[in-house]
């Protein structure tokens, strides 16, 4: 599903640069559903960033289901962002003047699909995600968690091959945090892979396996006992 080898990024910082990936290496295979911690500019947002084609590394492959991702034009790495990658983030990034359908239905708008089969998939959407009942409302009417269920659907609306939480609980209450959690637990039973940036050790031992980072290279990557968020709920 996802292979990189050696990747290295660094940013100019004045007259010098800061190396922020140091050869980094990393395979996550279909169905997985793996947490990336590390403390702040232990390189982890870097990394979701250049795994989500947002920024590029300076040397090493990135293969995303058999395609190699380098030196794309902008317009050809959101044709790939939209085909491969659904994104939830942790300030939930939806349109506040756009209701919970419309949010959704975006990425199947940039797909050129017809508003009525966008429309009926968006709906379709929101089911799964219990608000099929709010499609109509806007953010500012909806709770955080609500906000966030919205961004999911939103984030599965094209079907992607990988799902791309940053700190998706970071903005929730504990409560609501486990609900989130529940629902992602239960996409990943579905067959959905699932990368998760978090600082938070509770909810990453609600994924299966965690990759740690510190200073730009993997201290350790360890498959665990994955702890059920349901039974906090």
């Amino acid at each position: 599903m996802l292979k990189i080898n050696k990747l290295h990024k660094s940013y100019p910082i004045g007259d010098s640069s800061l190396h922020v990936l140091k050869g980094i290496d990393l395979s996550v295979e279909e169905g997985e559903m793996v947490a990336i911690m590390g403390s702040s500019g232990s390189g982890k947002s870097t990394l979701l960033n250049i795994i989500g084609m947002l920024d590029e590394a300076d040397s090493g492959d990135y293969i995303l289901d058999g395609l190699l991702i380098k030196n794309l034009t902008e317009k050809k790495a959101a044709v790939y962002r939209n085909k491969f990658l659904g994104f939830i983030f942790q300030s939930f990034n939806l349109i506040n003047y756009k209701t919970a359908l419309e949010n959704v239905a975006l990425p199947l708008y940039y797909q050129g699909m017809k508003r009525k089969e966008r429309q009926e998939l968006a709906l379709f959407h929101l089911e799964k995600v219990g608000l099929r009942d709010w499609a109509k409302h806007l953010p500012k009417e909806l709770s955080g968690g609500q906000n966030q269920r919205v961004a999911i659907a939103r984030a599965l609306a094209a079907n992607p091959k990988l799902l791309l939480a940053d700190e998706p609980t970071g903005a929730l209450d504990t409560t609501t945090s486990y609900e989130i959690m529940a629902f992602i637990q239960q996409l990943n039973d579905e067959g959905k892979t699932i990368l998760m940036v978090t600082h938070e050790e509770d909810i990453a031992n609600m994924c299966k396996r965690i990759v740690r980072l510190r200073d730009g290279i993997i201290l350790e990557d360890t498959k665990i006992n994955q702890v059920r968020a349901e039974q906090y709920v």
